[in-house]
């Protein structure tokens, strides 16, 4: 979609980035007959008046009792149409009991967004928002507080924009699905590939979001979705509306459940998301077992709300067919535990299923009360001097503060993947030959679920703000045969000092509701980029986008002098491009997933959902990837050179009962619990001032094979580190980490040695030794209860 700078995008033009908006290719592809329509009310958000209004005598509006019991008190006022009518994302509220209309769908991806519940406004105030990096281009910068730093000041301007009417209080936001195959459309979307630094990720997003962990009231109320097993979205006839993703139980414990862990039971997030598709046979947004013993039950969600993703509720009759009528499907997703539809399915259809009795008053009654419990806790109900977030306004949105996060969220996560020196920059080089479908990008830099930036920096700009003379041609568009362009692009070249060609893909290529094919460059940028590097000038070449494409061709050709893979780099893009290549700051971003060659498609397809090499699978992300890497996850240069010494013991033993038995004293679950912490000297021997991300491997052949290649563990992220300059990085290492996953599921602690090695490029090395027996430390989350 297109928009100008600060002006408003309208509701309805948003909602092609939005959750499964109707017109997506999914609703025209599938062989469904007519969808119930999603409606969305206008946004005009209030508080109910609990002073004056038809709830003042209710417990509702006592800010001193327990926010389940005053929800409690409040649903008991509804009658059962009422109960029923409330039950979808565009919830009409009670006038006559003064509750207000609501929607419950507002998108928060990397800054509040263009969704049904955000309007901006066409002029004056609340114009516009910041717009930060896509979470995989900041996930690259290993940077657990700046995580924090985000999501506190995307939940300050969404209280802003509530204050005066303009969006809701849920965000359904963030993906937290690993990034399992490069094709994925939504892979921007995420964290990477890498279930521990998904899991870190959103533990430090939850707590920005929700104004911290563990406490009753909420900033705004975070969802985590897309739970779970949701990585596919059109693919060889393959729709995420009745994919069926078959998983073992291994499987499900060692990498899918692993971030929704993290973002339920550890971060305590106040929603969850159940995806279209069904895995081992259940629709998600039908999977009682999953959804109500794991979810609620065992991660602890407990009273929070679980929200269906849009009109998975419909596609549970059909195309899943799991049940028998659209009733059926309402009544099966009521029972599993879900408490909003969005879109119709719902209220279209509870009332018919309890009439026919096959949900309850009280299953009803169940639904409103989680939903009015997190209001409750959003302070919905209570006067606004006594709430800490309704001063926020205006002047609270798109801070200076907020401007330069998103400039350095972009700045960190940006990673050099080829440099023979040509960056930074030398100063001789003063006249740059801007060329490639990215170049000129304004919007392009946002990605999907974005909203209105209050600035939108191209590279063009950003090198022209650096001070180089800039000449821009576009020489080929992302996904394109025609030549046309190649005569105006290799002239402009030759007549410069240096060559910057920024393509890559975007989103004509990975989108929701759109996979890919190959991972190749797509079209003729490839060609175009070697015949730029034929002519002997200084090549710079940037790759664009979320997914990974092979960069073989780059890598190998000597001629192509430096390359970094830029993402999706939000509102600052263009100038954190160019403060990099000019050398003001250095590179230290590190890939958050894996580079693999083009035929890597060809040797798996995407509906096989494990991770495990076999003979028709060579094995899934960096852990368990059988071939060579184009470059591996956690890759990325520097402009100087780091080395690193361990200053704790280099062998520790410990014994597996006592560290079981400690960790019962210290820490709610075993898996939490501290074994040791790893100090690591680093030190900078070149000659450029950097960050540095230490990232911690382990690798054990332990207990029942087939073994990992090795996972990450623990990371922190170094900054400003001087020429000369040291600095220790703190490393941690838990119980989970040293966890291995049987066949059921089971998470045990095996005896023997685990090797350690900090970085890709193994900087230094060392070792624990567990002693004792094998130890379970937790069940497979299904059969624990």
């Amino acid at each position: 979609m297109i928009f100008d700078l600060l002006t408003a995008i309208s509701i309805i033009i948003a909602l092609v980035n939005a959750e499964a908006f109707p017109a997506s290719p999914d609703y025209t592809t599938d062989a469904n007959p007519q969808l119930p329509a999603i409606t969305f009310q206008p946004v005009n958000y209030t508080f109910p008046d609990c002073q004056n209004g038809p709830l003042k005598n209710n417990l509702v509006c006592n800010p001193a009792a327990n926010y389940l019991d005053r929800a409690k008190a409040l649903i008991s006022e509804f009658t059962v149409e009422e109960l029923y009518n409330n039950t979808g994302n565009t919830s009409p509220g009670v006038p006559r009991l003064g509750i207000p209309a609501y929607q419950w769908w507002t998108e928060g991806l990397h800054g509040i967004a263009s969704s049904p519940g955000l309007q901006y406004a066409a002029n004056g105030e609340f114009i516009y928002s910041t717009s930060f990096p896509q979470p995989i281009l900041m996930s690259a910068g290993f940077d657990d507080p700046l995580i924090y730093q985000v999501a506190s000041t995307i939940s300050t301007e969404g209280r802003a924009f509530n204050n005066h009417g303009r969006s809701g209080l849920d965000y359904w936001t963030p993906n937290i699905n690993p990034f399992r195959d490069q094709r994925w459309g939504r892979g921007q979307e995420t964290p990477g590939e890498d279930p521990y630094r998904i899991a870190q990720y959103v533990y430090n997003l939850i707590n920005g979001l929700q104004g911290g962990i563990g406490q009753q009231s909420l900033k705004v109320a975070a969802t985590c979705k897309h739970f779970f097993g949701y990585d596919i979205e059109s693919w060889e006839g393959h729709s995420r509306l009745g994919y069926d993703a078959i998983i073992p139980d291994q499987d499900i414990a060692d990498f899918y459940l692993v971030p929704f862990q993290s973002c339920v039971r550890d971060a305590n997030v106040a929603s969850t998301m159940c995806s279209y598709n069904a895995v081992n046979g259940v629709p998600s947004c039908a999977n009682q077992p999953f959804l109500q013993n794991v979810i609620r039950d065992y991660y602890g969600l407990g009273e929070g709300v679980i929200v269906s993703d849009c009109d998975a509720i419909y596609n549970i009759w059909n195309p899943h067919y799991y049940a028998d009528t659209p009733a059926g499907a309402a009544a099966a997703a009521l029972k599993a535990g879900v408490d909003v539809n969005c879109g119709n399915t719902y209220q279209l259809y509870l009332g018919e299923a309890y009439s026919n009795g096959t949900v309850t008053e009280q299953e009803l009654q169940t639904a409103l009360t989680h939903q009015y419990a997190t209001l409750i806790r959003l302070g919905y109900f209570d006067p606004a001097q006594t709430q800490p977030y309704r001063y926020l306004g205006w002047n609270d949105v798109s801070t200076p503060y907020a401007e330069t996060l998103a400039y350095q969220a972009a700045v960190e996560g940006i990673t050099l993947l080829k440099n023979d020196g040509t960056l930074p920059f030398a100063k001789s080089v003063k006249k740059l030959a801007l060329i490639g479908p990215w170049a000129n990008a304004t919007t392009q830099m946002q990605g999907n679920y974005a909203g209105v930036a209050p600035y939108l920096i191209s590279p063009v700009q950003g090198a022209q703000q650096a001070g180089y003379e800039v000449t821009y041609t576009i020489g080929t568009q992302i996904n394109t045969t025609s030549t046309d362009g190649y005569a105006a692009a290799l002239a402009n070249a030759k007549d410069a000092d240096a060559i910057v060609y920024i393509g890559g893909i975007d989103e004509t290529i990975e989108a929701e509701a759109m996979d890919r094919e190959t991972i190749v460059w797509p079209g003729n940028q490839l060609d175009l980029i070697s015949q730029l590097s034929a002519l002997g000038k200084p090549l710079v070449v940037l790759q664009m986008g979320g997914g990974q494409v092979d960069d073989t061709a780059l890598k190998t050709n000597n001629n192509v002098n430096s390359l970094l893979w830029g993402g999706y780099p939000g509102q600052s893009g263009g100038k954190a491009i160019f403060d990099i290549l000019r050398g003001n700051v250095a590179p230290a971003g590190r890939l958050p997933s894996t580079q693999y060659p083009a035929d890597y498609v060809n040797q798996v397809p995407m509906t096989d959902m494990t991770l495990r090499p076999s003979a028709t699978n060579p094995g899934r992300t960096y852990m368990w990837y059988t071939g060579t890497p184009v470059y591996e996850f956690g890759y990325g240069l520097h402009y100087t050179n780091f080395t690193a010494q361990l200053l704790s013991p280099n062998k520790q033993q410990f014994n597996i009962g006592t560290l079981i038995q400690a960790s019962k004293f210290h820490y709610q679950f075993a898996d939490q619990a501290v074994v040791t912490e790893f100090a690591v000297e680093v030190a900078n021997t070149g000659k450029v001032t950097s960050d540095y991300s230490t990232l911690l491997f382990v690798q054990s052949q332990n207990g029942p094979g087939p073994y990992k290649n090795k996972s990450l563990v623990s990371y922190s992220r170094l900054h400003n580190l001087f020429p000369g300059a040291r600095q220790t990085a703190v490393l941690p290492v838990t119980l989970g980490s040293l966890s291995t996953v049987d066949t059921q599921g089971n998470r045990y602690i095996y005896p023997g040695t685990y090797n350690f090695t900090v970085d890709v490029d193994v900087k230094t090395t060392f070792q624990i030794e567990l002693t004792g027996q094998a130890t379970l430390i937790e069940e497979f989350p299904v059969n624990a209860n």
